[in-house]
């Protein structure tokens, strides 16, 4: 069953529940288990540990998974008393899957909603995400950080870059998966995406940016701006506090917090290709395929290895050949252009939160002059030009996270 296989791949010992060894892994998934009266009975049931964590609703090819959540919650407080689940609450994790489409919900969300997913999570990240509920008992997901980061300070940033990224947050906190900002030439879109990342790695504890260019000579550039990029509150070198890989092997360094690297590598990587011919690295993406490209679950890089895509120059044609990498990934995707097309607008969902010259909210299809319509310099070193102080903060633009079920991680 294609279900089975690809629970299988992604690091989960399938069993039948009529001979069930929790020890066996440390992820188990038992197929047809009953749950407690009158919850019925579970595709399957997924346990961590030898903790109940999640649920599988299986579907036939075909069948719409979207608006079906209720049919897989039912489940999710029909755990038997002899069994523990892995937190107080009910199972976390559930799923959705027809074997070529799947969906996930994590019910640790403060606004659980369901996302298409490419594959099921390993057990390992949902152990991870299970372990943030003690390392960040007031924010314990992902979601949950990207509403409450810190106030954004104009201080080294021009208005344009300011007014893009306090966008940007606004868009994350509503749990947009898609932003695309414009910026004009010369306006410092790198320096922009680099105080993007600092926010995130230190504020949401972001596991992994995957930062794609499109051509390997614009990833050394990228490569520099972070290596001279200085934090805003730290006074250090982003460099200094975070590993950040610029991708020349088949490798992406596990403990590098941003990875820099063109989409055709990333490709290659997925492709589980043993080398990658330095010169493919130089070309545009657009050059090299005259197709769409096709990809398949890599166990060694799984879909949750980035938490943020973020694509330079995404106006380039690659969605149409090159998009099933970027659908791959489990991660929010913010593009970064100066000259967006129909195409852009499309993927990225209409959700344009900052151009210049306009201002878009990320919650609304509206736009609206901008009052602080400029090119600014690209270096982050020269002061910026003075701005009215009362400009709104990304922080006030968040909604209050709603009170919800207590999580408690055993």
């Amino acid at each position: 069953m294609r279900i089975d296989e690809m629970l299988g791949a992604a690091g989960w010992s399938v069993q039948d529940a009529r001979a069930v060894n929790l020890a066996a892994s440390r992820g188990v998934a038992v197929r047809e288990f009953v749950m407690r009266r009158p919850h019925g009975r579970a595709d399957y049931l997924l346990f961590l540990d030898g903790h109940a964590a999640g649920v599988v609703e299986a579907k036939k090819e075909g069948e719409t998974l979207t608006g079906v959540e209720h049919q897989s919650a039912k489940y999710v407080d029909g755990l038997p008393d002899e069994f523990e689940p892995a937190v107080e609450g009910g199972l976390a994790f559930v799923y959705e899957s027809t074997g070529t489409e799947t969906r996930f919900t994590n019910r640790l969300d403060p606004d659980p909603a369901s996302r298409s997913v490419f594959s099921f999570h390993r057990p390992e990240t949902l152990v991870g995400w299970l372990d943030e509920i003690r390392r960040h008992r007031d924010a314990p997901t992902l979601r949950h950080r990207l509403r409450e980061l810190p106030e954004l300070r104009e201080t080294g940033l021009w208005p344009a870059q300011f007014r893009a990224i306090a966008n940007l947050e606004q868009s994350l906190a509503t749990n947009r998966p898609r932003a695309l900002i414009q910026m004009a030439t010369g306006s410092g879109k790198t320096f922009t995406a680099a105080n993007v990342c600092y926010r995130l790695v230190k504020h949401a504890d972001a596991k992994r940016v995957l930062f794609l260019v499109d051509r390997a000579n614009l990833g050394r550039q990228t490569l520099k701006e972070f290596q001279g990029f200085t934090t805003p509150d730290d006074g250090r070198k982003f460099t200094e506090l975070y590993n950040v890989q610029h991708l020349s092997s088949q490798e992406v360094d596990p403990v590098a917090r941003v990875t820099i690297s063109t989409i055709q590598r990333v490709y290659s990587i997925l492709r589980g290709d043993p080398e990658f011919e330095p010169e493919a690295d130089e070309q545009s993406p657009y050059e090299l395929a005259t197709e769409p490209v096709p990809v398949e679950y890599n166990p060694a890089v799984p879909p949750e290895t980035f938490d943020f895509l973020i694509v330079d120059e995404c106006h380039r044609s690659i969605y149409g050949l090159w998009r099933q990498v970027l659908d791959y990934f489990d991660a929010f995707t913010v593009g970064l252009t100066a000259t967006p097309n129909k195409q852009a607008f499309g993927f990225f969902n209409q959700n344009l939160v900052w151009s210049t010259g306009t201002s878009r909210r990320s919650s609304t299809k509206s736009t609206s002059p901008s009052t602080s319509t400029a090119s600014a310099p690209r270096s982050p070193s020269r002061a910026p030009r003075s701005t009215r102080a009362s400009s709104r903060s990304s922080a006030s633009a968040r909604r209050a996270r709603p009170a919800g079920r207590s999580w408690t991680n055993r």
